[in-house]
């Protein structure tokens, strides 16, 4: 059986990043029984970034995967182990979230080879990359994945993109100091796209399911 890991990288547990990861994961079991789907959140562990332990490249016992053991740890077996990733986060001051990058780390340095430079994963595989945003297609500030996408492409393959615009930040407007935006915008904006949006995730999950029961 093929497995889907899905890396959930936002705080809030039914929000919009965690909506589009749901939606995604649906569209992956609609095919059928053939793939799991595993979604991770990672505010739900304890871990931190790489500890420049250097672990991962003593000589005759280098690994890619991460040697510090902790909460991450499980995680990083898995995706290793998987046959498709993930990547969801919320875009706070134009980065991935924190607990997002640090995650990065400690996945991204064991593939790098200080020999000759090259990235190295245990297996190539497809890969999307989710961003939710309060900018918009026109204005925004978003670096999405950064450098680490660099990495992504060269050690598993080019990633694909999928990205949701100006998403609600509260539920109700009125409760906070939100004076700068418009609440009607906003909801008008999301009864044109979130649906479609959604419906977007879905279909990748859908494809990437497909195209992983092709591929056995």
């Amino acid at each position: 059986m093929k497995k889907i890991i899905i890396i959930d990288g936002g705080p809030r547990k039914t929000f919009n990043t965690a909506s589009m990861l749901k939606s995604f994961a649906d569209g992956a079991k609609s095919v059928g029984s053939e793939v799991e789907v595993k979604t991770v959140r990672l505010y739900d562990l304890d871990y931190k970034g790489c500890m420049s332990c250097m672990a991962c490249k003593v000589k005759g016992r280098a690994s890619n995967v991460c040697k510090f053991r902790d909460e991450l740890t499980p995680v990083l077996e898995d995706i290793a182990d998987a046959d498709g990733l993930v990547l969801g986060s919320p875009i706070y001051f134009g980065d991935v979230t924190g607990q997002m990058r640090t995650f990065l780390e400690r996945l991204a340095f064991p593939w790098l080879s200080y020999n000759d430079y090259s990235l190295t994963a245990p297996k190539k595989m497809p890969v999307l990359l989710v961003e939710t945003m309060n900018g918009t297609p026109e204005g925004n500030n978003s670096q999405g994945y950064g450098s680490m996408e660099f990495c992504i492409e060269g050690a598993l393959g080019k990633p694909r993109r999928l990205i949701a615009y100006n998403t609600y930040q509260v539920k109700d407007y009125s409760r906070f100091e939100l004076a700068g935006f418009s609440e009607e915008a906003k909801r008008n904006y999301r009864d044109e796209h979130w649906e479609e949006d959604l419906k977007k995730a879905f279909d990748c999950g859908r494809q990437m399911s497909e195209e992983l029961s092709t591929n056995k």
